[in-house]
């Protein structure tokens, strides 16, 4: 593979370490590439191999890595890559360290092109392998305590804690979708990669019925007990009498993720569709960068969204001003209004200011009967107002935020029923 029996850097007894490493595992190179089927779904697997040199990369695995999603693109298949890697192969110096490049270079075009990457986690993933392939795949599935982190084992400082270089580590922090148990690995790449390529109609989401209580409200505080009441069905009741199956989308990617937002792709009537689903709590900025990041994949792969409004507000703590909340709020009011593909929303619950405003579709909003949209909650306006408590009711009517108020003002398209 190399002009040079010891590789570029002539490194003393880099050829033999080779040899050795094709005897030891009849493989040719650190990777695997290939056509397979996964669960019916047709994709080209990059499959590393741990034996062989620590299944570093050199610049014949870029080789390997870059014909993949060529062929891959050419094809329009997905990608899979099962990764388990050390990193760069040192013997080969800054030619290996390039490779990087390379690979960050196949993976954007496959992304632009609109064709799906998904990586699996192994043990260990570490250095530019997760840096590159792993890290910047659309989804990522993790096996249950795998090393993962750039920094491997033998040069993170020494006392580092190692819990946080683990799957469950980076799950927590947003950078893995979902930690898969081995045995149930297949079935959910298969899952996953069935949504996916799902070949997009163009249409919109169909709006979901609505579930309990179909009662409009007489008054706007009506409303907004209505929408606060704790036994009201909330996203996941929706989503899961919407699609016949879904898989989740998890995390930012910037080191936080938010349990109030549920995103994710599911099978509605034979197709798929993304949806980003607000869960009635105080969002955070990890949830917006989280929602807005499925919006784009969405567009990428040519899938409709549908989105289910329900927070009182957005988290307003100095953590999240701290974390960037206007910014995060920004990206997401960004993605929606430069969506490449249509977005449903149904607002299920509290419509509480720019934060649940930021996840509505402009011209394509829906509400539930047991739900409200407001400028600001009754309370908060009262007292910016310097109302006594005893006006709150007053001022939730005069804010006109029930659902028939909200069509009234051509804020949202109707009011639908179960």
């Amino acid at each position: 593979p190399h002009p040079k029996p010891d590789g570029p850097l002539d490194w003393q007894g880099y050829g033999a370490s080779l040899a050795r490493a094709v005897e030891r595992t009849g493989e040719q190179e650190s990777v695997v590439c290939g056509r397979a089927v996964i669960g019916g779904t047709r994709a080209v697997v990059v499959s590393f191999e741990f034996g062989f040199l620590g299944g570093s990369l050199g610049t014949r695995t870029g080789d390997l890595i870059e014909a993949a999603h060529v062929y891959a693109r050419s094809r329009r298949l997905p990608v899979v890559s099962l990764i388990a890697t050390g990193g760069s192969r040192m013997q080969e110096g800054m030619p290996a360290l390039t490779q990087l490049q390379r690979v960050a270079r196949q993976s954007a075009l496959t992304s632009d092109a609109g064709v799906p990457q998904l990586a699996v986690l192994r043990d260990p993933t570490t250095g530019g392998g997760w840096a590159t392939l792993g890290a910047g795949a659309d989804m990522i599935v993790a096996l249950p305590g795998a090393q993962v982190g750039f920094a491997g084992s033998r040069v993170r400082p020494a006392d580092a804690d190692p819990a946080a270089y683990t799957a469950e580590a980076q799950f927590a922090s947003g950078h893995v979708d979902a930690v898969v148990r081995g045995e149930d690995l297949r079935a959910e790449v298969s899952l996953r990669l069935r949504l996916l390529t799902s070949a997009g109609s163009g249409l919109p989401a169909p709006v979901p019925p609505a579930q309990g209580d179909m009662r409009l409200p007489e008054s706007g505080w009506d409303a907004v007990e209505a929408a606060r009441a704790p036994g009201r069905p909330r996203a996941e009741a929706y989503l899961d009498a919407y699609f016949t199956e879904r898989t989740t989308v998890s995390g930012d990617r910037c080191g936080g993720r938010d349990p109030g937002m549920l995103c994710g792709f599911g099978l509605h009537d034979g197709r798929t569709i993304a949806y980003a689903a607000q869960c009635g709590t105080a969002t955070r900025p990890s949830g917006y960068r989280t929602a807005a990041r499925l919006i784009r994949l969405a567009g990428r792969l040519g899938l409709p969204v549908l989105t289910l409004v329900d927070t009182p507000g957005a988290a307003n703590d100095a953590a999240a001003e701290a974390a960037g909340a206007g910014p995060a709020i920004a990206e997401l009011f960004t993605a929606v209004a430069t969506a490449r593909v249509p977005v449903t929303t149904l607002l299920i619950g509290e419509g509480g200011s720019g934060g649940a405003l930021a996840l509505a579709a402009p011209g394509n909003t829906w509400a539930t009967p047991s739900s409200y949209f407001s400028v600001i909650a009754p309370e908060l306006a009262a007292a910016i107002l310097k109302r006594p408590a005893g006006l709150v009711r007053e001022t939730a009517d005069e804010l006109r935020l029930r659902p028939q108020d909200l069509v009234d003002l051509g804020v949202v398209r109707g009011v639908v029923g179960g």
